[in-house]
């Protein structure tokens, strides 16, 4: 009897626990409504304590972009094809990572950086790159397992 008493309340605080949602800050609202006052099907997800992003449809075109709690923006990424690439990026991507498949590939902008983000391939090794939008590599990670660049 003490044992299930236990696993009930146990069961009952993880519940509620779970129940607990956080709320978007109203400046994160704010900032995210002037800065893309024409978004489409918005969905808010926290990543950590200290960043919101918002998925969202920008003229039809899949967009994220992340906040601080205080509405500063951080990071806004477009999907586009890997066909959209410039030829600059191609030529990167062909001579430092010959052999690598292209996954994603997105835009990327924020106050520090504004280019590519494309993530690549080759048998067990994944990789998320940035460059440039002239071709120059500026970070370089190896993603673990099941990781994407979310």
């Amino acid at each position: 009897m003490k044992t299930t008493f236990l696993l009930l309340a146990f069961l009952g605080m993880s519940l509620s626990v779970h129940a607990q949602k956080s709320v978007l800050p109203n400046a994160v609202a704010d900032a995210f409504s002037q800065k893309f006052p024409n978004a489409q099907k918005v969905r808010w997800n926290q990543e950590e304590a200290n960043e919101w992003e918002a998925e969202f449809y920008l003229s039809g075109v899949e967009t994220s972009a992340s906040f601080n709690p205080n509405g500063k923006w951080l990071e806004t990424e477009t999907e586009i094809s890997k066909r959209s690439l410039p030829a600059a990026v191609k030529n990167t991507l062909g001579r430092q990572f010959a052999g690598y498949k292209t996954g994603e590939v997105s835009i990327i902008d924020s106050p520090t950086f504004s280019g590519y983000e494309i993530e690549l391939k080759k048998k067990d090794q994944a990789l998320e790159v940035q460059l440039t939008k002239d071709g120059m590599l500026k970070n370089k990670r190896i993603l673990k397992d099941g990781e994407d660049n979310d």
